[in-house]
This record gives C-alpha cells, sequence and structure tokens, in this order.
C-alpha cells in the first residue's frame, strides 16, 4: 500500500469518527438539551470541522457538513 493510500485511510479514518461522535452528541442533546459533556463535544467537533487541520484532510465543506448532521438529526 501507498503512502498516499495510507494518508487518505487514516485521514477518511478521522473524519468518519468526528461524524459518529457528532452524532452522538446531537442524539444526547435531543434527548437532554442541557446535557453538558454533549454540548461540550458538540462545540469541539464543530470547531474542528471549521478548521484548517479538517481542510487539510479533505476537500468536504466543514459548514457543509455540520448543516447536514444536524438536518439528519432533526428528521
Amino acid at each position: 500500500m501507498s503512502d498516499i493510500t495510507n494518508y487518505e485511510n487514516l485521514a477518511n479514518a478521522i473524519i468518519l469518527q468526528a461524524v459518529k461522535d457528532y452524532r452522538m452528541a446531537l442524539k444526547c442533546l435531543k434527548a437532554n438539551p442541557r446535557n453538558k459533556s454533549a454540548l461540550a463535544d458538540k462545540g469541539e467537533i464543530e470547531r474542528f470541522f471549521r478548521s484548517s487541520w479538517f481542510s487539510v484532510l479533505t476537500s468536504v465543506d466543514g459548514g457543509m457538513l455540520i448543516r447536514s448532521l444536524n438536518r439528519e438529526a432533526d428528521a
């Protein structure tokens, strides 16, 4: 396997884990909007999605991803 493929696999794994964690935070907040841990996680992951580090890992628009995940949670 090439180094680029390894890098892409790692980048994808990081992003997928952040998406899973964000979904979990949204689910917790739907059940309890005052859940401080879930609120903190949500904010931290949103900062990651908007960060320059995120844009190094992917060409996905972080703001668009946040909006999409929030729409999904509201459905």
